[in-house]
């Protein structure tokens, strides 16, 4: 081979190894040296997440809430019937462009009879209504003084981008082997493309499985405590770090993850979290399964759920901690 066709041919292996380069890795040291309490973040990803996390602006203040009151006005106002005719219709015009911008008032509401009940859409958006009151008023140490609006999980979707449903056990091969035990699943969403249990949600964001790895006793016989327990609970921080976009350090010390007094504030936070979640899914989302059609409905006939990746969609704080629900009173405390 010619000198000049070797030099093209080092010059076209250069370009490809290039191109295969790893994307850049920032780093921010949050505790002391040694300890490994650091921050992993991707800047490439960064303006895709500024992006899909901007919060709309309220298109006019609230009003002063005073009569006429929208139970006075309009029919079959459950929810918000202590609110202004005025702030009434402002907070419906802003939740039509937070979950049905397309569809307008009728994805919810019959064509010219606004009262009546046969859509299930109309019962399913009452009780979501409810559950942000819920959240607000109940979970501030979750959410803190931030809060939450429809927005927060539907941006501008009629059904936000991500839920949960319970999957059956996936057929294949492995039955020759035996039971995969909930695990070994590749490439689905739960597992961050790991062998873990492929479902962390339903024994802990359903269910109210204890979430550890180490056991108080020897030879633990309950699923908790067992190794299949631990990767149960390995799979769903997996989840916790993706959805909120970080890793293990944001919450836990390295060298002492089960111990509390070195843990950053961040781990009592979603502590919260978690049992946010459960209580939500338990009493609000569950519970509908009788009202969706069947499309609505999971391969196993049950409602859609809420995790972690629900509300923050892939940063630490959902739309980067905008104080949406400080312009809408109304879905800060319970109302009737």
């Amino acid at each position: 081979m010619k000198m000049f066709e070797r030099i093209m041919l080092i010059a076209g292996a250069s370009v490809l190894l290039a191109a295969c380069e790893p994307p850049t890795v920032e780093s921010e040291q949050t505790g002391f040296r040694g300890t490994a309490m650091v921050n992993l973040t991707q800047p490439y990803r960064d303006a895709e997440l500024r992006e899909a996390n901007v919060a709309p602006e309220a298109a006019t203040p609230p009003l002063p809430n005073t009569a006429p009151y929208a139970r006075d006005i309009y029919e079959n106002v459950e929810v918000l019937g202590d609110l202004s005719v005025g702030n009434f219709n402002r907070l419906m015009a802003a939740m039509t462009s937070w979950v049905a911008p397309e569809e307008g008032c009728t994805y919810c509401h019959e064509a010219g009879n606004f009262a009546a009940e046969g859509m299930y859409t109309k019962t399913v958006s009452r009780r979501m209504l409810q559950m942000t009151q819920h959240i607000n008023e109940n979970w501030t140490d979750h959410v803190g003084g931030t809060g939450v609006t429809c927005y927060t999980c539907h941006r501008g979707n009629n059904v936000p981008e991500y839920l949960w449903w319970e999957h059956p056990e996936p057929l294949g091969g492995q039955y020759f082997l035996g039971n995969r035990m909930g695990g070994n699943v590749p490439g689905v969403e739960a597992n961050a493309n790991s062998t873990l249990p492929y479902d962390p949600y339903s024994p802990f964001l359903l269910g109210d499985a204890e979430i550890r790895l180490a056991s108080t006793e020897a030879l633990p016989s309950d699923h908790e405590m067992s190794i299949q327990g631990s990767e149960y609970t390995y799979s769903l921080m997996m989840h916790m770090a993706d959805g909120l976009g970080v890793n293990c350090t944001y919450c836990h010390n390295s060298r002492a993850f089960a111990d509390w007094e070195q843990s950053t504030p961040a781990r009592v936070t979603a502590w919260h979290g978690i049992r946010m979640a459960r209580d939500l899914n338990v009493d609000y989302l569950d519970p509908l399964q009788p009202v969706y059609p069947q499309s609505r409905l999971g391969p196993l006939g049950d409602a859609p759920k809420a995790n972690c990746l629900t509300c923050h969609q892939g940063v630490n704080k959902p739309l980067y901690g905008a104080e949406m629900a400080k312009d809408y009173p109304s879905l800060q405390k319970t109302s009737g």
